[in-house]
């Protein structure tokens, strides 16, 4: 037997998808029927069909906003909860302060921890509004479950290489070549995209992924990007994501990351670049030409932003407004812990005004666009990241009588930039609440935090077996104070 259609009934606000101008508005006084996981109504009381008028009010709107879920383009679950609290302020000096080659090896989630990181991870998107997620992540045991039983919309992206890297002496970086050029991972990731398509939830679905340039042969690279067409699938890498990269890159074949991508053939408007900040004209990365942005623009390849994970490192994207205005389609990424993507959305707003020292530079609209409709068309989809009637009852409803909420009279701009995910009030994903007044209802969130807890001390206490140089976990993450004898 079905479910009866929801109704939440006369919302103070309501953020819709108005199809003239192909962008958001406010809505004030919405009241909107769920019937099948779809929107069947979206609008004023006074326009209810007499059907949906009858039923009974599900929800009382007065005091919420509903806005459509978010969409996080680039995320990495099963690992990065892992290294909360030390990865904040570890970086490599001589690998200019990446923790990439050096640390993430030695802190890196295993097998055992994977399962409640990933559970962690999706718990906290969920309490922050996201609904749909790209999940970039080596394949574990359990994957597709643990992505059903969450109720987002996942986009599984198993990562595959050709080449593991390795530091010997934190300064430069080598790279060990598999025998068959990661066709057998390759070969694995396809067989999991393709169960992840098949899912009979729904809600699953698949990216290819060659995990990074670097790592990855031109042959494996075309390969993966001719399964992605195959598929009609997007299809994402890590690219320009670090100065050593950026210099590997320039050495191994004489032009920049984003030159030699285009180069093979493998940018286009399914292309997605996983971070994209190290340009020809950045100023870390200086180099002889001047074009990157403008092959982005001219393939329509987009780019995953993450703003957290390279502050931490005291990088930045040079900058969101600019590449905006280029006409690059920008998504934004938790990629690190936390996975709150609220912040995500604050600091690259913050980060690209201070760059151009203007708060002109970047809108609150433009971010919330970034993780909302145009997040999706990076992912192929132009029915999520926007509410409207026939399309999926992916929605947040946001408490406006939240005292960080008030007074307010934008309450998004209020949301991103003073309320946080502190006001988030109920999520749900194709009609099904996943989230009700902050407490997630698909997963254990706090059962899974706290076997992470010992899972942690788990790994911290064999950090010395895996670092190069056998330090302990007190020398390679010294603590803020110390502690009193």
């Amino acid at each position: 037997m079905s479910a009866r259609p929801i109704r939440i009934s006369g919302l103070r606000q309501a953020v819709l998808w108005d199809e003239r101008s192909a962008g958001h508005v406010y809505a004030p006084d919405t009241d909107l029927v769920i019937e099948g996981g779809k929107i069947v109504f979206a609008g004023p009381a006074s326009e209810l069909p007499d059907a949906y008028a009858a039923l009974p009010v599900d929800v009382d709107g007065r005091d919420l906003m509903a806005m459509p879920g978010l969409v996080d383009v680039h995320s990495h679950p099963a690992t990065e909860p892992m290294s909360r609290g030390m990865f904040d302020e570890l970086g490599s000096p001589g690998l200019f302060y990446s923790s990439l080659y050096e640390y993430m090896p030695v802190f890196r989630a295993d097998a055992a921890s994977k399962p409640d990181c990933a559970r962690v991870a999706y718990s906290e998107m969920l309490l922050s509004g996201v609904t749909t997620i790209v999940d970039l992540s080596t394949p574990w045991a359990g994957w597709l479950d643990a992505a059903t039983e969450s109720g987002l919309r996942v986009c599984l992206g198993p990562m595959f290489r050709s080449a593991a890297w390795k530091t010997t002496n934190g300064y430069t970086v080598d790279y060990t070549w598999s025998e068959d050029g990661g066709q057998r991972s390759m070969d694995e990731a396809l067989e999991t995209v393709d169960a992840a398509q098949a899912d009979a939830s729904g809600r699953l679905s698949g990216m290819i992924v060659p995990a990074q340039i670097d790592t990855c042969s031109p042959e494996i690279l075309k390969a993966s990007f001719a399964a992605a067409e195959k598929r009609d699938l997007p299809w994402q890498t890590h690219a320009a994501q670090s100065i050593v990269e950026f210099q590997e890159i320039t050495r191994r074949h004489g032009m920049t990351p984003v030159q030699w991508l285009d180069s093979l053939g493998v940018l286009s408007s399914r292309s997605i670049v996983g971070h994209a900040i190290f340009l020809d004209d950045h100023p870390s990365t200086p180099w002889h030409t001047k074009r990157d942005l403008d092959i982005l623009v001219s393939r329509d390849a987009a780019v995953a932003h993450c703003a957290t994970v390279f502050a931490r490192r005291g990088y930045v994207l040079r900058d969101f407004g600019r590449y905006k205005r280029a006409g690059i389609r920008i998504g934004l990424g938790t990629d690190t812990y936390p996975h709150t993507i609220l912040d995500d959305l604050r600091l690259t707003a913050y980060l690209g005004r201070v760059q151009e020292q203007t708060p002109e530079a970047v809108s609150t609209r433009d971010v919330f666009d970034a993780a909302t409709c145009v997040g999706a068309s990076l992912l192929g989809r132009d029915d999520i990241g926007r509410l409207k009637t026939g399309g999926p009852a992916d929605l947040v409803l946001v408490d406006l009588s939240h005292p960080m909420m008030r007074p307010s009279i934008d309450p998004v701009r209020s949301l991103i930039f003073s309320a946080d995910d502190r006001a988030i009030h109920s999520v749900y994903v194709a009609g099904r609440k996943v989230v009700e007044k902050g407490r997630v209802l698909t997963m254990d969130y706090e059962g899974a935090t706290s076997r992470l807890v010992e899972e942690q001390a788990r790994i911290v206490g064999s950090v010395a077996q895996r670092d190069r140089l056998g330090r302990s976990v007190e020398t390679l993450v010294p603590p803020t104070f110390p502690t009193r004898r």
